[in-house]
């Protein structure tokens, strides 16, 4: 089974703008994302672009805020006091990567937790290993709705997530655990790391490097998430962590790359940004 993201993505956003749709005719006004962009970084603007057509897509008002690479952090930080002393703004994003001489953690904490629809604040991420409410950070999201859609289940499962990153690897280790799978958290530095992925009913792969895992790695019948975007060397074209060509006839279910994880990424941030503007008018 290939696990399309894409399609499971497309379902959800129109129940969305259904949901979004209610809202406005509810409370005279729907949900704004604010969206920080530094630079211009093919890739950030890749992210952005698609992110403000996912919003517009569901209803959500939206604006991109650009700026040049020479921004100083004390600039920065004043743009986003003022988006978190605007009532009307229920999330706000940085894009990330930033310049070098902008602290990323500094421009993260500065942003209102109940507006960090990303979840990257220390807050929210306190609230998800505490099991407090508060936003699920969007890639994570995103793969536990995956497997759900796939009618994987997780409960008792083994799973293996390669990668250890704030972002990805370690809160999907937390909601898989919340699930009650039994999770061991693998990186580079494993040793013998073909055989503790190949224990992994649930194999979740976030390392960031081309076609690491190859098909040998992976248990049959095992359930493989791919959550890496790298360019392939050989061809130019994108490519997951996952040697998905081969790997493909090991496992029982697969997400591919492009049209798996990245598009539920953004459907989340946009789930994440409703959930902030229900909580501030149900206050």
């Amino acid at each position: 089974m290939i696990i399309s993201g894409k399609d499971l993505s497309k379902s959800l956003k129109e129940a969305l703008k259904c949901h979004v749709a209610e809202l406005e005719a509810k409370h005279g006004t729907t949900p704004f994302l604010a969206v920080i962009l530094v630079g211009e970084d093919p890739g950030s603007v890749s992210y952005v672009t698609g992110k403000a057509k996912a919003a517009t897509e569901v209803g959500i008002r939206n604006t991109t805020m650009r700026y040049p690479e020479t921004i100083t952090e004390e600039e920065l930080l004043a743009i986003i006091d003022k988006l978190n002393a605007d009532d009307d703004v229920d999330g706000i994003l940085v894009q990330l990567p930033l310049p070098k001489h902008i602290d990323e953690q500094k421009v993260i904490a500065a942003i209102r937790p109940e507006k960090d629809v990303d979840s990257f604040h220390p807050v929210n991420v306190a609230n998800l290993w505490l099991k407090l409410p508060g936003f699920k950070p969007c890639t994570p999201k995103g793969i536990i709705k995956l497997l759900d859609s796939a009618g994987v289940e997780i409960e008792g499962k083994e799973a293996v997530v390669v990668g250890r990153s704030n972002i990805v690897g370690l809160p999907v280790a937390k909601l898989l655990l919340d699930r009650n799978a039994t999770v061991t958290v693998a990186h580079s530095r494993t040793k013998n790391l073909g055989e503790v992925t190949r224990r992994a009913d649930i194999l979740v792969v976030a390392i960031g490097r081309e076609r690491f895992i190859s098909a040998d790695m992976i248990k049959p019948g095992a359930v493989v998430i791919d959550v890496g975007v790298n360019r392939d060397s050989r061809t130019g074209k994108l490519c997951g962590d996952v040697d998905f060509e081969h790997a493909e006839a090991v496992a029982s279910a697969i997400t591919p790359v492009p049209g798996g994880v990245g598009p539920m990424t953004i459907t989340c941030l946009m789930e994440n940004t409703v959930e902030s503007f229900e909580r501030k008018v149900t206050k």
